[in-house]
């Protein structure tokens, strides 16, 4: 049985009640069409978001983490290659090295939360390029997950993360901006949505000011462009 415009809406109004958690639900990374309206699912789920924008923005609270968030021991090194955790090892790899358009990679797996009981997972990478810094939202080459959950989950990090802490706790000025950006292979699904006509993708995408970076691996190096 296919889905029709009127269920995903109202998944939407569903997980709505809790806007920080809301980039989390499955349904998020559904992909295909409606069977009443031949939409893409996250067409409707952007829509939706475009609509109640300011809601959504205001419903995502700030975290201040009391710890340090530069966690001690982030010194890149892969102790267990074989862990399975591919992102957080193209992360390590990626740690400690500039890149064009985001700069150098100044940490990974940036914890979020203050108590053990807060519903906040950790940011992938941290990049700094002098002006800006930017919270990138990585996924693998060959994730399963929309480029829309790739957006909301790291737009909700920077709302959840406390900015003025997190620039002191890396010796960053104070005036530095913070942004959130998908942080996608060039290979994988995310780049290819991009590709197709998303109009209310593209437009959230705008409202959050998040603008994608694509990465590419060129004899065994990483090559980071903006499109």
């Amino acid at each position: 049985m296919g889905y029709t415009r009127d269920y995903i809406l109202a998944k939407c109004t569903e997980a709505f009640k809790d806007k920080k958690t809301f980039y989390k639900q499955p349904f998020i990374n559904y992909r295909g069409k409606t069977e009443d309206t031949d939409e893409y699912f996250t067409e409707i789920i952007a829509e939706f978001l475009c609509t109640h924008i300011t809601e959504f923005i205001d419903g995502i609270d700030t975290i201040t983490r009391e710890e340090t968030y530069k966690t001690k021991g982030h010194d890149g090194v892969i102790k267990d290659p074989d862990s399975g955790r591919d992102e957080e090892i193209i992360a390590m790899k990626m740690y400690d090295k500039t890149y064009d358009f985001v700069g150098k990679i100044i940490d990974y797996q940036t914890p979020l939360k203050n108590k053990r009981s807060d519903e906040a997972g950790k940011i992938d990478l941290l990049a700094h390029n002098g002006t800006t810094l930017r919270i990138l939202e990585l996924k693998k080459p060959d994730s399963d997950e929309t480029m829309l959950r790739c957006v909301l989950e790291g737009y909700t990090y920077w709302k959840t993360v406390d900015k003025s802490k997190l620039l002191s706790d890396f010796n960053l000025p104070a005036d530095t901006i913070i942004k959130a950006c998908p942080f996608v292979f060039k290979c994988g699904k995310q780049h290819d949505e991009m590709k197709e006509a998303r109009p209310h993708l593209k437009k959230l995408m705008a409202l959050l000011e998040s603008k994608p970076y694509y990465i590419s691996e060129e004899k065994d190096k990483y090559i980071v462009t903006e499109d």
